[in-house]
């Protein structure tokens, strides 16, 4: 049940939506018992955004709630992943980019409570 909530202060194209989804499907995989068929990727483009006192450059806040904890090293790989595409993909220097996780205790699903 993971879930990407992705704002960006650039503009997205449709193109740059579906690599976005793609790339965070890809990701989500790398960490055991994840899988890309629970994963909901939600976007927000052109948010006003400032960071250091600046909205003169591209900044993007990443936030992933994960079913559960993960375990440290994971959350060091995902960092280290996340920022590269969303880097790449968006070009947003990474010194620009927050990643928040947020492990969830408490998740429901088509009507029912894991």
């Amino acid at each position: 049940m993971p879930y990407f909530d992705i704002a960006t202060t650039q503009k997205l194209t449709d193109v740059s939506k579906k690599q976005l989804q793609q790339e965070m499907g890809r990701i989500i995989e790398l960490v055991p018992g994840k899988s890309e068929r629970w994963l909901m990727v939600q976007l927000h483009d052109e948010v006003c955004l400032s960071f250091a006192g600046s909205a003169d450059a591209p900044a993007a806040v990443i936030t992933l709630k994960t079913f559960g904890e993960l375990m440290a090293e994971q959350y060091d790989m995902l960092t280290t992943e996340i920022c590269q595409c969303v880097g790449t993909l968006l070009q947003t220097n990474p010194d620009r980019i927050y990643v928040i996780y947020e492990p969830i205790t408490h998740w429901a699903w088509n009507g029912s409570h894991f």
